[in-house]
């Protein structure tokens, strides 16, 4: 055989391999990959009522509350399909029986593994700034999310939770109610909108109209008593308990928080180091180190145990524990020093955070 035969042959097969190979490739070709749902709801908007004592609710531009949203929140709120046994649900730790946490030290996950922070109120969280102790999440969309995949509290993958969910056909109708149906062959369900669906309804969880509110911005000067009456003036004058610094009181409203981080020395180990160091960790400013997120004191009284570690089991404890002046460390911030508070006054300081227990809006 010639040469030029020789090549008029291998040209040949090459030719053939090439369009056997383009034609395995059009049979095996998938489709595009589908794009992704929209986590904005498509019903009608609707306003959050707030009690007395508390200003209009902030509401991000992507995530506006539906009445679809927030019923489908809750019920994902208190479902036990989030967590990867089936054993957890956000209310577990953020339970409405104890102020919307868990009246633990610190909160029991999955496997019952434990966590190294106190569950935080989800009370009036629609007005934080940022999320968690340590404010790693700036919305509550965020930090609804978090728990689900965190391997100790829930336990889930993203794909898992999602799968989950869909399999329930309850839910699953939920979700085409509160977003639309989903193209044929889609889920409705996606990790963006359980994570929005959940912060909608959180953003519900208000309380206000407690006996301070009634008597500072109702004009009932019979809602506190004597003793709680005493208690605001001392948390309110700087020269005494100097509370409102932090815990803050507007002129319409009060969050009893400034949102920002603040180092109490609370959690120091023998040696005098900071067991967690909290907004560092987040910041990597200095300055950080051992700070907190304000909490606020609305419904207090319910919350026990108290501070990021429920280290403080009662308020007295809590009120002694800053007439003390804290826990000296370099990062002290500026106005935690020791207070001069009679029995009395610390007393009158209790009673007045005890009436601070308030309602949803009627």
């Amino acid at each position: 055989m010639t040469q030029v035969n020789r090549m008029t042959l291998r040209n040949q097969a090459l030719s053939t391999l090439a369009l056997a190979a383009a034609f395995l490739t059009s049979c095996t070709s998938t489709h595009p990959p589908a794009a992704p749902l929209s986590a904005k709801p498509t019903g009608k908007q609707v306003t959050i009522a707030v009690p007395l004592g508390l200003p209009p609710v902030p509401i991000p531009e992507n995530n506006p509350p539906t009445a679809e949203t927030i019923a489908l929140g809750e019920k994902l709120y208190f479902s036990v399909k989030l967590s990867v046994d089936n054993t957890i649900a956000c209310s577990n730790c953020h339970d409405p029986r104890h102020g919307f946490t868990d009246a633990q030290p610190v909160s029991t996950g999955v496997r019952g593994q434990k966590g190294n922070r106190s569950a935080p109120t989800v009370i009036n969280s629609a007005y934080s700034t940022t999320q968690f102790w340590d404010g790693r999440e700036p919305t509550l969309e965020a930090q609804a999310g978090g728990p689900i995949i965190n391997p100790i509290e829930m336990g889930h993958t993203a794909a898992g939770a999602e799968k989950a969910i869909d399999q329930d056909k309850d839910l699953r109708a939920m979700f085409e109610t509160a977003y639309g149906p989903a193209p044929a062959g889609q889920s409705p369900v996606t990790m963006e909108r359980i994570a929005n669906a959940i912060a909608s309804y959180e953003r519900t969880v208000l309380r206000g109209n407690s006996p301070f509110d009634r008597y500072l911005y109702g004009g009932d000067k019979k809602a506190l008593s004597q003793a709680a009456r005493r208690g605001l003036e001392v948390f309110r004058d700087p020269k005494k308990g100097n509370c409102a610094v932090c815990h803050t009181i507007e002129e319409k409203f009060a969050l009893f928080t400034d949102n920002k981080f603040h180092n109490l020395g609370v959690g120091i180990d023998p040696e005098g180091k900071l067991i967690d160091e909290g907004r560092i960790k987040i910041s990597r400013q200095e300055a950080d180190r051992g700070a907190f997120r304000t909490p606020t004191l609305r419904n207090i009284a319910e919350t026990a145990p108290y501070m990021h570690d429920g280290s403080l089991k009662t308020l007295k404890e809590v009120v002694d524990f800053y007439v003390g002046g804290g826990n000296s460390n370099p990062q002290r911030d500026k106005e935690i020093k020791d207070l001069q508070l009679n029995k009395q006054e610390r007393a009158d300081l209790v009673a007045f955070m005890e009436s601070l227990t308030g309602e949803a809006a009627r």
